[in-house]
């Protein structure tokens, strides 16, 4: 699944466009490396989100394209 596709059926980041915007600038991180909203996620990659200076790091525990707001808590378990 895209990166971009991937933050927003999380709900980690609210829309795509905003979530590939993210990328664009750098603020993205997969596996400690800077990534494309283009970017092949799996499973147990490590994403690392940074808006100002707040971090977010999670790994994700499912991929799917229909989500649930409920459900989409799931796809993803924060680590720091």
């Amino acid at each position: 699944m895209r990166l971009d596709k991937f933050l927003k059926n999380s709900r980690l980041i609210k829309r795509r466009t905003i979530a590939k915007e993210a990328c664009d600038q750098g603020r993205i991180y997969v596996n400690e490396k800077v990534a494309k909203a283009s970017t092949e996620v799996q499973v147990g990659n490590k994403i690392k989100i940074a808006f100002g200076a707040k971090s977010t790091t999670v790994e994700i525990t499912s991929l799917a394209e229909h989500v649930t707001k409920e459900s989409s808590k799931e796809m993803y378990k924060v680590i720091e």
